[in-house]
């Protein structure tokens, strides 16, 4: 038998089987999530425990990105008696706005043991860059 110690999960888990709501297409539920810079890349990884590679879809649309994945219920044999069911199951989404100064034409995603990584890299217009000083020769003199 199992042992529950976390009294507002299983308040949640409670109040999300009373309502029978979890994640819909119309209202998904959030996925956590990490976000850091790794030398030249914006790093994203995102937790998607027991969702099939082929339940994600990423879209960028202009600096919008947007993740939604599903985790469907398991196929159970006739003779399954459920004792405990705390995984969350439907559709979860995140959506985040891309600043200017990442590439959003060469994302890549990677998805391994339940975490889906997305790496964006830094703009070349966004990169520090030194600026040369030229010399008082280097400008016309106007009108002399």
């Amino acid at each position: 038998m199992l042992m529950r110690t976390d009294p507002f999960r299983e308040l949640d888990r409670l109040a999300q089987q009373l309502t029978g709501v979890s994640g819909t297409w119309s209202r998904p539920s959030a996925m956590p999530m990490d976000a850091y810079r790794e030398g030249e890349d914006y790093v994203i990884a995102l937790d998607l425990p027991g969702v099939a590679k082929d339940a994600i879809d990423i879209d960028v649309e202009r600096n919008m990105l947007t993740v939604r994945a599903e985790r469907r219920p398991a196929a159970k044999a006739d003779d399954v008696q459920m004792e405990l069911a705390e995984r969350p199951l439907g559709v979860f989404s995140r959506q985040l706005v891309l600043a200017d100064t990442l590439d959003a034409e060469r994302i890549t995603a990677d998805y391994e043991a339940g975490v889906l990584t997305l790496r964006i890299p830094i703009a070349e217009r966004a990169k520090p860059r030194k600026i040369e000083i030229g010399g008082e020769s280097d400008h016309k003199q106007i009108g002399g």
